[in-house]
Formats: C-alpha cells, structure tokens, sequence
C-alpha cells in the first residue's frame, strides 16, 4: 500500500473516470482525510492480520518526484508473481507513470524477505495501455484473467500479455449508466476463490455475457450479481478476498460497498471470508478509486 501523501483530485485522470468527484473543500483538508482514513484502514487489515508493505515516498525521492495524487492506488503500475516476478504496467497519463518506483518496490519487499527474482515491463514505452489489476481481473488458480476494454486496458496488448502468461484471456465491453465504458474491470468485477462479484447489467452484448457466465460455471465460481446503482455509487465491485496469516479468509471493502450490499449478498459472501470494511469516503469520492484499487497483493515467495 502506498500513502497518499500528495492525494488530490487528479485532472489528468478525471477525463475517462466518471467515479471521480471534484471537492468542495481545501486541498489540505482533503489531503488530511485521505492520510486519515488510509492509517485506518491499515490498522484494520494489521488488525485482521494481514501483512501490509508501506511504499513511502522518502525525502530524497519525495525532492526528484512530482506531485502523486493517484499513489494510493498501486495496484495499477505493478504486480507480483509466486515465481518472483515483478511486472510493470504501462500507465494512461504522465503524473501516474512518474508512480513506477520498482527500484524502492524491490528494496522494501527484499527487506521484509520477499524474493524478487526479475523485473518485467508489459510495454516499457507506453505505445498500448493497459493498467495492471485495475484492468485485468485474474482468476490465478484456474489460470483465466478476465478484462472490461477501455482507454485504460487495450485489448490487442492484453491477449498478447495473457498468451506470454499462458493464461486464457476473456474480454468483454461494458459500459456505466452513462453509456460510457467503466475506466477500470475493477470496480465493477471481484474474482475470488469460489465466487464472483460482477455488474452483469453492465454487459450489453448477450454473448459476451453468456461466455463469462459459462466461464464461472466451469469454474465452479458463485455468481453474487450487483447492479448498476451498486457499482457507481457504492462501489461494490471494488473489493478483494485476502488470506491473512493465519490462513483465514478475509474480504476487504469500503464501508459504502459494505452498506450498498443487500442482506442476502453479504449473506453469500459471507460463506467465502469475513467481510472487513473500512470507511474510506474521501479517497473514493475524490480519487475516484476504492479498497481493491488501494491494494497491491504479494505473491513473492519468501526466503
């Protein structure tokens, strides 16, 4: 997780991300709530026993870099892999591309005994986008990632990433109530172990969401279904099923996603991990981003 220690209202991003809402209030009170409610939301994944990396921003970087407003939100410049891969994602707009830091990644996860084996880029020069797990979902065990194609994830450079991989790619279109395609897979599809949290409202085309519903079925994943209304303004979507270190499963959310839950959906969740809520409101009404988008998984093997 990374701090956000410039967060504002990012202009560069607002053009194609319709979750972002410009504040009525100061830059320095927002930047506050936003430190505030991620401190927060740290204390309880420590608390729920989750191991969590903080990327500082340290004095010396902090004097080379510009303003981050999106750093909170890491999970799109990077991934990690069980065999010790690190793989760098080329990122829409410049202020977010100045994020990539691999070389202070690597030195925090090779101190707290991660191994970082190498470092890859899916397209060091930024010709095609496509914005790490924000756009792709990944189903790791059954070897499929699943992507929403947007300004954001291009779809010629995704199926070429998967095919390296060796993974099956499944794309789709989906579009906000707007008409407009959702910036980012993540904040309208979940995959966990044995479920799904999907907008399936948002599909138009019924073929392509016949395919990603057969895909489920095959891959015995429950179905827990969220509507438009859950998506943009709850963010119920966004959220992403953890194992801590005792083992236990945990499915982190915004208090909003928590609340926008029917009784019955967090009923089916339930049967799939505890659910943790944090209340994040100034980072997802102005970052325009929720608790998936602030988390970066660690699948590193440990010395």
């Amino acid at each position: 997780m990374v701090p956000p220690t410039d967060f504002a209202y990012n202009e560069q991003t607002g053009a194609d991300n319709e979750f972002q809402n410009k504040p009525g209030q100061a830059q320095e009170h927002i930047r506050e709530d936003a430190l505030c409610e991620f401190n927060e939301m740290v204390n309880r994944l420590r608390d729920a026993h989750i191991e969590v990396l903080l990327l500082n921003k340290h004095a010396q970087s902090h004097k080379e870099l510009p303003d981050l407003p999106d750093a909170v939100f890491p999970n799109n410049w990077f991934s990690t892999s069980s065999n010790g891969t690190l793989t760098l994602y080329p990122m829409k707009t410049p202020n977010r591309r100045a994020e990539v830091r691999p070389e202070e990644l690597t030195q925090l996860l090779n101190r707290n005994g991660y191994q970082v084996h190498k470092t890859e880029h899916v397209d060091k020069n930024h010709q095609q986008i496509l914005e790490g797990t924000g756009s792709i979902i990944f189903d790791h065990k059954n070897q499929i990632a699943y992507a929403a194609i947007s300004e954001r994830c291009d779809k010629e450079l995704f199926e070429r990433f998967c095919q390296k991989k060796g993974y099956q790619a499944v794309s789709f279109t989906s579009q906000s109530s707007t008409g407009r395609p959702f910036y980012h897979t993540n904040v309208m599809m979940s995959v966990g172990e044995h479920f799904v949290v999907m907008c399936l409202e948002s599909i138009t085309d019924d073929q392509q969401k016949q395919l990603l519903l057969d895909s489920f079925t095959t891959t015995k994943k429950e179905v827990i279904d969220i509507s438009l209304e859950q998506t943009e303004k709850s963010f119920c979507g966004n959220i992403l099923q953890l194992h801590n270190s005792k083992g236990d499963k945990i499915i982190v959310m915004s208090d909003s996603a928590y609340r926008g839950f029917t009784k019955e959906q967090k009923a089916k969740l339930e049967k799939h991990g505890r659910l943790l809520p944090c209340p994040i409101p100034t980072i997802e009404q102005v970052g325009g981003g929720s608790t998936r988008c602030m988390l970066a998984e660690n699948f590193m093997p440990k010395r």
